[in-house]
């Protein structure tokens, strides 16, 4: 069976992160407790989908024959699926799918990530 998640497609500098369930402490020793979580500006999860960066502006090189020309050009995002993301929930659009809750966030919205190297 296909992920459901498959059918949803991530617009521009968005990132789809589905929430932290309960009290977690990184590698590296930071620990947040779920009640600080729900209550506070600041969330995190793990980021599920990004989005495929800034859009640059198109160039005119005045041939129209070149397809390439019109085609969309991105500065990609620095952060990945599979990071964990620390974000202001301030930024973050809450959505229910399939039951499950997630947050869609612009990157400028997380403050940090923590990536498996």
């Amino acid at each position: 069976m296909r992920n459901t998640l498959d059918k949803i497609i991530v617009i521009g500098d968005r990132v789809l992160i589905q929430p932290d369930d309960g009290a977690r402490r990184t590698q590296s020793g930071l620990y947040l407790p779920a009640g600080y979580q729900e209550k506070e500006d600041i969330q995190s999860g793990y980021i599920l989908k990004c989005g495929p960066g800034y859009a640059l502006p198109t160039m005119d090189d005045g041939e129209e024959w070149n397809a390439k020309s019109h085609e969309a050009r991105y500065v990609p995002l620095q952060v990945q699926p599979g990071d964990w993301a620390l974000f202001n929930q301030r930024n973050a659009v809450e959505i229910k799918y399939n039951g499950e809750k997630y947050f869609v966030v612009p990157q400028s919205a997380i403050l940090i990530v923590e990536r498996d190297l």
